[in-house]
């Protein structure tokens, strides 16, 4: 998409959301991990929880910094647009690229259409899209109208339990079985980055949009003023409707929204202008790269039956005796998230910067 002026502290805090993502993608256990590295069953807002709109956010951010140089210049927007789409087009393809061999390495029963990067790669062309042809006060209406109308849509819907919600009704009937989880029996099915709950992904998105235009600005205080806003009006809306991962409800929108807007305030502050150490630059440079990577390592760990064997004999055997089975997958996993900081550390080294 062109070069672009870059914020180290904007790099740092991709780097931290995507080691974070290895991290608790990634214990050894799934049956003794401990409590803050799990997502909340359903309602509520665990640290886990804050990772993945922290990375749209900053998605938003870098689409700011990346395209307003050059619409500011006169770039035409067909060339800017066609950019845009063409990155989405191959970060969604590599989420199906990545479930598919999802599929195969685990011997599932279906192979899933939506996931990570494939929302990821929605919330990009969408936001993109935005950032080309709407106007500053239009991204705003359409980020006020989404909030309201994907909130009245789930209220509309009558249920904001598993499988009976709006979001799930909806990805069941255009996805089939292709979604992430079926409910024994009923046939009814859940994906957690579903088609419909991808509207409040989008809106956060936007929020990180908005941010970015903000922070090429210098405008600190108005990230701030934000931060306490949206952390303020989304817990007051979690009494309407809860914070909700699963559903990406307005409340935990706002509420993770804020929570972004203070940590990139905070990381500008102490990085790009005090100077301090942009740690997580080399996954930030490397995101999509590392997330990725991590991923085909652990297909092929699990094709080849290494996976449980690898765990059970370097970590749990002459661990667990000791220390009980939840450090032994704590350990395991931030040695996962290790050697993927050695694999990026090694690329930036050598200025290597894989772009999808």
């Amino acid at each position: 998409m062109g070069a672009a002026p870059r914020y180290p502290s904007v790099d740092a805090l991709r780097g931290i959301t995507v080691a974070a993502m290895l991290l608790v993608n990634n214990p050894g256990d799934w049956g003794h991990v401990y409590a803050p590295l799990l997502h909340a069953q359903w309602h509520g807002c665990t640290p886990t929880d804050l990772i993945f709109p922290l990375f749209l956010f900053v998605a938003g951010v870098s689409l700011a910094l990346a395209l307003g140089p050059r619409i500011e210049r006169g770039d035409p927007p067909p060339l800017l647009a066609r950019s845009v789409l063409t990155r989405a087009a191959r970060i969604f393809g590599l989420g199906l690229l990545l479930h598919l061999c999802a599929w195969w390495a685990f011997d599932l029963a279906h192979y899933r259409i939506m996931g990570v990067l494939q929302r990821i790669g929605l919330c990009f062309a969408l936001a993109g899209l935005c950032a080309v042809y709407l106007p500053a006060r239009a991204q705003w209406g359409l980020l006020l109208a989404l909030l309201l109308g994907y909130g009245l849509l789930l209220a509309a819907g009558g249920s904001y339990a598993p499988y009976a919600n709006l979001a799930s009704r909806f990805d069941t009937q255009l996805l089939g079985l292709h979604v992430y989880q079926l409910e024994p029996g009923s046939g009814r099915g859940h994906d957690p980055e579903g088609l419909l709950s991808t509207l409040g992904a989008l809106a956060t998105t936007l929020l990180g949009l908005r941010a970015g235009q903000w922070l090429r600005a210098g405008n600190s205080r108005a990230l701030w003023i934000a931060a306490l806003a949206c952390m303020a009006v989304g817990y007051a809306a979690s009494y309407l409707q809860p914070f909700n991962k699963n559903l990406w409800t307005p409340s935990y929108v706002l509420w993770t929204g804020g929570i972004a807007c203070a940590v990139l305030a905070a990381g500008h502050w102490a990085v790009d202008r005090r100077g301090w150490p942009a740690l997580g630059r080399a996954f930030g440079v490397n995101a999509i790269a590392a997330y990725a990577g991590s991923a085909f390592l652990l297909y092929a760990l699990a094709a080849a039956g290494w996976l449980e064997p690898l765990y059970r004999h370097a970590y749990a055997d002459w661990m667990t005796p000791r220390y009980g089975p939840y450090l032994p997958s704590l350990a395991y996993a931030l040695a996962f998230v290790a050697l993927w900081w050695a694999v990026v550390r090694l690329l930036d080294a050598r200025r290597i910067h894989i772009k999808i």
